[in-house]
C-alpha cells in the first residue's frame, strides 16, 4: 500500500537472535526449557498457597499473585520467541505486535506493583508487627492486588490506543525478539513526540516512583531489625527480606536501564540482553529465591510429596 511515496506497513520482521546459526538448537533448548520450568515452579507456588492453610497469609497470598504475573509475563513473550529462534527471524502483523506490546506493558506494570505491595506488606510486618494483623487484612490484601492488577492494565492503555493510531513505514524490521515499545514506533512516520512523551511518564510512575517507596521501606525494615536484641530474630527477618530485595534489584535494574535511564549508548544487543534478564531470568528465578529461602514453603511442598505418596 502506498501513500505520499512511502510504503505504510502492515507486518513486522522480528530478526530474533541473529548470527547464532551454530547455537540455534542449543539456545532454543534453554529457553524452551526455562519456560516450561517457569511455568511449573510459579503454577506450583499457586497450588500451595490456594491448598495450604499454613500459607494462608497476606504474604503468600501477594506472593502467588506474583507467581501469577510471571507466568503471563513470560507467556507473552517466550512462545513467539520459540518461534523466531527456530525459524531465525520471523513475521507478525502490526495488530499482533501492538497487542503483544499492550500485554507485556500490562504484566510488567502489574509486577512492578505487586512488588511494591510486597515490600508495603514487609514494612508493615517488621516495623509494626503489633498493628500488622489489624492493618494488613483480606479486604486490604484483596484491595492492593484488585489495584495492582487494574493499573497495570488501565495505565498501559494510554500507550496501546494512541500506539494503535500511528501510521507505520518502510522499513520494517524491527531487531528485537519481540515488539517492546521503543523498536516499534522508531517505524512509525506519524508524530511521535507526544507518546514517546506518555510512555516516559508512564515508566516514571511504574518504575522509579515504586523502585523509591520499595528502597524508602527497606531502610524502615533494616533500622528496626538492627534494633532486634535476638541474633535469631535479625537473622530470620534479613531472610526473609532478602528474598525480595533480590528479585526487586534485579527486575527494577533491568526496567531502568532499558526504559528510563537514556538509550543513546546502549546497541540492540545489549538491549536483548537485559530484555532476556526480566522476560525470561526472572520469572525463573523467582520462585527458586522465594522457595529456597523460604522454609514454610519447603514445608508446605514436603507436606503435599508426603500426602501425594500415601496414595
Amino acid at each position: 500500500m502506498f501513500g505520499n511515496n512511502r510504503t505504510i506497513v502492515t507486518e513486522f520482521l522480528l530478526l530474533g537472535f541473529q548470527n547464532l546459526h551454530s547455537f540455534k538448537i542449543l539456545l532454543f533448548t534453554l529457553i524452551l526449557v526455562t519456560y516450561i520450568m517457569t511455568i511449573s515452579s510459579n503454577l506450583l507456588i499457586i497450588t500451595l498457597v490456594s491448598t495450604s492453610h499454613q500459607l494462608h497469609s497476606p504474604m503468600y497470598f501477594f506472593l502467588s499473585h506474583l507467581s501469577l504475573s510471571d507466568i503471563l509475563l513470560t507467556t507473552v513473550i517466550v512462545p513467539n520467541m520459540l518461534r523466531l529462534i527456530w525459524g531465525e527471524g520471523g513475521t507478525m502483523s502490526v495488530a499482533s505486535c501492538i497487542s503483544q506490546l499492550h500485554f507485556f506493558a500490562c504484566t510488567g506494570a502489574a509486577e512492578c506493583l505487586l512488588l511494591t505491595v510486597m515490600s508495603y506488606d514487609r514494612y508493615l510486618a517488621i516495623c509494626h508487627p503489633l498493628r500488622y494483623t489489624t492493618i494488613m487484612d483480606l479486604k486490604l490484601c484483596l484491595q492492593l492486588v484488585i489495584w495492582s492488577w487494574f493499573l497495570g492494565f488501565v495505565g498501559t492503555l494510554f500507550i496501546t490506543f494512541p500506539t494503535t493510531e500511528l501510521q507505520f513505514c518502510g522499513p520494517n524490521v524491527i531487531d528485537h525478539f519481540f515488539c517492546d515499545f521503543a523498536p516499534l514506533v522508531k517505524h512509525s512516520c506519524s508524530d511521535i513526540s507526544f507518546i514517546e512523551m506518555e510512555s516516559f511518564v508512564l515508566t516514571i510512575a511504574v518504575t522509579l516512583l515504586p523502585f523509591a517507596f520499595i528502597i524508602g521501606t527497606y531502610a524502615c525494615i533494616f533500622l528496626t531489625i538492627l534494633r532486634i536484641s535476638s541474633t535469631t530474630g535479625r537473622q530470620k527477618a534479613f531472610s526473609t527480606c532478602s528474598s525480595h530485595l533480590t528479585v526487586v534489584c534485579t527486575y527494577y535494574g533491568t526496567l531502568i536501564i532499558i526504559y528510563v535511564i537514556p538509550s543513546r549508548g546502549h546497541s540492540f544487543n545489549i538491549n536483548k540482553v537485559l530484555s532476556l534478564l526480566y522476560t525470561v531470568v526472572t520469572p525463573f528465578f523467582n520462585p527458586i529465591i522465594y522457595s529456597l529461602r523460604n522454609q514454610e514453603i519447603g514445608a508446605a511442598l514436603r507436606r503435599r510429596f508426603h500426602y501425594s505418596t500415601d496414595f
